[in-house]
């Protein structure tokens, strides 16, 4: 056990030291805050840039007057003669538009919308939606309808969704939060796998080619050797993830007070006239039903089972890489082999946008859940939607007899290939290796 400790040690702390660890944990979190930053700053630059004026020759006197100014638009009414105000339209550039409303706009619903060059289509279509409004409202005034009392119903349906418990009473349960939890835990887990995974092999193939390992297996076991490779790297990982979420989190936090006023979007957000009560009430609605969604979920058994499945998936597959890392002398030539063991994987992660969400207590998810090669991602997807406490429990159990099971069959063939130079492995060559007598 000490010379396990020792390597995990030594894994830890040669990798955790290195440059590339420190810049890529340090530098991912900015590259993520620039881009949030850059995207933030940009679309704020474009809708500036976008402002745009339009010139209305309104022949019907009645329409230019119901179009309403904005910040995306300006509607200035045209006091000069068509020729002459075309010109003045092509000499400003291309954010600035003539709209011709022709007298008989009512009856033939057309209009001209000219420009120096290529007419902005999101200007358009939004002129469009202003049009499409004076429309219906002269339309409701032909039929004596009030509009007032027509905009003033409200068709929105309000649905509380609850489970029934096995007690028979009911508690507040909603899918779509529980769909953006399972997949974003299955993104989660199956990059996590794959890429610490996948640093166990890199790291097995770096020594075997440069002979290091020759030495160190004079003084260790094989399986201890790749015991404290596999925990050594996993706990690089988890720190490198842990410090990820920690200054994502903080640098997100600064960037968006900084950018946002909190008071001057506030200050704006009651200067707006077009905000009636329905809109905040309904505003207020969306956010009381997003609370209690998430309310609804066990965010301490999905921590408890994230850190259990994510741990034991990450042993298990790390145990597999190892084993495809002692069998090859480059990395290239390990592609043959990693493709197989990852296919698990691969699936499990595929089918949780589609099979697992759409029926998460059916046949084919629960049995997923329940193979060690998938249950790390089966069943983390599954576990928002609700999972009886057995089947965690067995999916659990199963996994830690998968990972026992994997680890010994991994370390047969770790003992052998890792001191095997020059030789091209093949399956066949794994089996026999797997079958040698201690």
């Amino acid at each position: 056990m000490n010379k396990i400790l020792l390597i995990v040690q030594r894994e830890y702390l040669s990798r955790v030291k290195k440059k590339s660890f420190l810049l890529t944990t340090f530098l991912v979190p900015l590259f993520f805050i620039g881009l949030y930053v850059g995207t933030f700053l940009l679309t704020q630059k474009s809708f500036e840039d976008s402002k745009a004026l339009v010139y209305v020759l309104d022949q019907t006197d009645s329409v230019q007057q119901q179009l309403t100014t904005n910040e995306r638009i300006t509607y200035a009414k045209s006091n000069t003669e068509l020729q002459e105000q075309l010109k003045e339209v092509k000499e400003k550039g291309d954010k600035t538009s003539l709209l011709i409303i022709p007298e008989d706009f009512f009856q033939i619903r057309k209009i001209e919308f000219l420009s120096s060059g290529k007419p902005n289509i999101k200007i358009q279509s939004e002129i469009e939606n202003e049009l499409e409004k004076i429309l219906l409202a002269h339309a409701y005034k032909e039929l004596n309808i009030d509009a007032d009392k027509i905009k003033n119903i409200n068709t929105q349906v309000s649905t509380s969704a609850k489970e029934i418990t096995e007690s028979g009473d009911t508690k507040d349960s909603d899918t779509r939060i529980a769909m953006g939890i399972a997949m974003g835990l299955s993104i989660l887990i199956y990059l996590s796998l794959f890429l610490y995974g996948a640093q166990v092999m890199r790291g097995i193939i770096e020594e075997k080619s440069s002979r290091i390992v020759e030495v160190i297996i004079s003084s260790v076991k094989p399986f201890q050797l790749m015991m404290g490779k596999i925990i050594g790297i996993g706990l690089v990982g988890i720190t490198q993830f842990v410090l990820w979420i920690v200054l994502s989190f903080t640098l997100f936090t600064v960037a968006t007070n900084t950018l946002i006023n909190k008071e001057d979007l506030q200050n704006q957000m009651l200067e707006q006239a077009n905000v009636d009560n329905a809109e905040l009430s309904s505003s207020s609605a969306l956010a009381l039903d997003i609370q209690t969604a998430l309310d609804g979920v066990n965010v301490a058994e999905l921590l408890i089972c994230f850190f259990l499945f994510f741990l034991l998936g990450y042993m298990l597959y790390s145990a597999l890489f190892a084993a495809v890392g002692s069998a090859v002398d480059s990395e290239t030539e390990a592609n043959q082999f990693t493709m197989p063991i990852t296919m698990p994987l691969l699936l499990a992660y595929l089918l949780s946008f589609g099979v697992l969400i759409n029926d998460p207590q059916g046949s084919i998810a629960t049995w997923l859940s329940f193979i060690p090669l998938t249950s790390p991602i089966a069943m983390l997807v599954r576990i928002p939607f609700g999972v009886p406490t057995w089947q965690i429990i067995v999916s659990f159990l199963l996994l830690v007899g998968g990972f026992l099971v994997t680890t010994w069959a991994a370390a047969r063939i770790y003992r052998v290939g890792i001191l095997m130079y020059g030789k091209k492995a093949s399956f066949k060559e794994l089996i026999k290796w797997f079958n040698y007598k201690d």
